[in-house]
């Protein structure tokens, strides 16, 4: 008998309703995986946008940012992955999401600082010259101007979460990764359509994740803004991604 083609598999894999139904199917896995990849950016927002305003808003500290996101970089999520369930977090969705969350700040962070240091210097001088503290400059002025920045750096981070969390499953931590884990079990000659079909969930929501915040980040961003704002943005990016 002659084995079927591993995308023959897949198709047939992802056609099966029982696969999208049962406990542990796929919606179960999907859900599980938005929770973690939600929870994750969401920690890494509580931790990054207020140190990259407050550092941006003080107009200094452009070093700290860079070795806070190179050295976040530098750390293999695989390798948190493996170290935190050791700790009193134990196995399953809590050391996911820290482990993500570290993975989440490099943008997050970049883009919060560059969001605060593009507004406009005579923006902010107008402000003061009204009386305005150095806080509420802060809250009524560079944070509104910084959205479209904040924006972008939630986008990455985002999509890199969801395309990463596929790892979860290395510490029994649920997600889509569980079903490319539950195909290697059967072995690639059985499971191999599975496990292409779970890649291709991963693969799929993270194209729709960037789809639906790419929408978000326009709305958000003033028409004559957008060209300055993107370049401001790739240049975050690029500093936070040489490492």
């Amino acid at each position: 008998m002659i084995a079927e083609d591993p995308i023959q598999q897949a198709v047939t894999w992802l056609n099966d309703p029982l696969n999208w139904t049962n406990p542990g199917g796929v919606l179960d896995r999907l859900g599980e995986h938005l929770w973690i990849s939600a929870a994750a950016v969401a920690l890494g927002c509580l931790v990054a946008w207020p140190l990259g305003l407050w550092l941006g808003h003080l107009g200094r500290g452009g070093g700290v940012v860079v070795m806070i996101s190179n050295v976040t970089l530098a750390i293999p999520t695989i390798a948190l992955l493996t170290i935190l369930p050791l700790t009193f977090l134990g196995f399953g969705q809590r050391p996911v999401i820290v482990a993500l969350a570290v993975f989440a700040v490099p943008p997050l962070l970049a883009n919060a600082y560059t969001g605060v240091r593009e507004v406009d210097p005579e923006a902010r001088d107008a402000a003061r010259g009204m009386g305005l503290s150095g806080l509420q400059v802060l809250r009524r002025v560079e944070l509104p101007l910084a959205v479209p920045y904040l924006a972008a750096g939630f986008r990455t981070a985002a999509v890199q979460v969801v395309a990463t969390a596929a790892l979860a499953s290395f510490v029994n931590g649920g997600g889509l990764g569980q079903i490319i884990s539950a195909g290697f079990g059967l072995g690639i000659a059985t499971g191999g359509g599975q496990i292409l079909a779970g890649g291709l969930l991963v693969a799929l929501l993270a194209l729709l994740v960037e789809v639906a915040l790419a929408g978000v980040e326009r709305v958000v961003t003033p028409r004559p803004l957008r060209r300055s704002h993107g370049r401001a943005a790739r240049r975050a990016a690029s500093a936070t991604g040489g490492a």
